[in-house]
C-alpha cells in the first residue's frame, strides 16, 4: 500500500543522511520529490537518479535555505514545475558546536540561520499556496537535544527548540485551513553528522538507549510517512521523538 500516492513533498537539505532517507521513502509509497540542496553535485544528481527509480517525479534544486528569497523563488520554481505541493519537510541543518563561553557569534549566527530561519522561510513561502488549497502538511526536523538541551550545543540546541515552537505556532494559525504542523525529534541516528563521534562515545551513547542501539534515518524516515499521510489526518501540532526510548 502506498500512503503518499499522488502528492508532492519538498524536503530540504534532502542530498545525503535523514534527508535523503525520507525522500527516497517518501518515493517508495508513491509520493513525487523536490529537494534542494546548497548545490546540486554530482551527490545530490546521485541522489535524484536513486530517487527516479521509484517511478515517481523527483528534481534537486539548488538553493540557499537559509535566504528569505532564495526560498521563495525555489517553492515558485517547485509550484510551476509540479503544478502542486502536499508536504514540506523541513530538515537543512548543521552543528558547530562549542561551550557558550567560546562561541562565536558566528557559529551562533549560522545554525539558527540554515536550521531554524530556513524553516520559516520556507513555511512563509508556502503558506498562501497551503492557504489557497485549504490543506497543507509541515514537518520541522527537529531533536532530542531541542528537548532536553546538550552541554556544547546551545546554538544546535537552541534551533531544534524553535523548531518545535515555530510547528506548534503554525498548528494553531493554519488548522482552520486544513493545514497541519508537527514535528519529529530524532536521538542518537547513525548518519555522517554523528559518524565522526569515537566508538567509545557510540558505546556510551548506546548505553543510555534503552533498545540499547543507535537509530537509523529510516527509522526517522518511516515516522515523517506517517505524518505525511493521512493516516496522522487528526495529528497537529505534536512532537514526536524518534530516540529508542532514551
Amino acid at each position: 500500500m502506498k500512503l503518499l500516492e499522488g502528492k508532492t513533498a519538498i524536503i530540504t537539505g534532502a542530498a545525503r543522511g535523514i534527508g535523503k532517507a525520507i525522500a527516497l521513502k517518501y518515493a517508495e509509497h508513491g509520493a513525487n520529490i523536490a529537494f534542494t540542496d546548497l548545490a546540486i553535485d554530482d551527490n545530490a544528481k546521485a541522489t535524484e537518479a536513486e530517487i527516479a527509480k521509484f517511478g515517481v517525479k523527483v528534481k534537486g534544486y539548488a538553493s540557499n535555505a537559509a535566504n528569505f528569497e532564495d526560498a521563495h523563488k525555489v517553492v515558485e520554481e517547485i509550484a510551476k514545475d509540479f503544478g502542486q505541493i502536499d508536504i514540506l519537510i523541513n530538515n537543512a541543518g548543521i552543528t558547530r558546536d562549542g561551550l557558550v563561553m567560546r562561541m562565536s557569534e558566528q557559529q551562533w549566527d549560522m545554525v539558527i540561520n540554515i536550521n531554524l530561519k530556513s524553516a520559516f522561510n520556507f513555511i512563509h513561502a508556502l503558506t498562501p499556496i497551503f492557504m489557497k488549497q485549504k490543506s497543507g502538511n509541515v514537518i520541522n526536523m527537529s531533536s532530542v537535544v531541542g528537548i532536553n538541551g546538550n552541554a556544547g550545543q546551545a546554538n544546535y540546541s537552541a534551533s531544534k527548540a524553535g523548531m518545535i515552537g515555530l510547528a506548534k505556532s503554525v498548528a494553531k494559525e493554519l488548522g482552520s485551513r486544513n493545514v497541519r504542523a508537527n514535528c519529529i525529534c530524532p536521538g542518537f541516528i547513525i548518519t555522517e553528522m554523528t559518524g565522526v563521534l569515537s566508538d567509545d562515545v557510540k558505546k556510551k551513547w548506546a548505553e543510555q538507549i534503552p533498545l540499547r542501539r543507535g537509530g537509523t534515518p529510516e527509522d526517522v524516515a518511516n515516522v515523517a510517512v506517517f505524518l505525511g499521510s493521512d493516516l496522522s489526518a487528526y495529528v497537529t501540532g505534536e512532537v514526536i521523538p524518534v530516540t529508542g526510548g532514551m
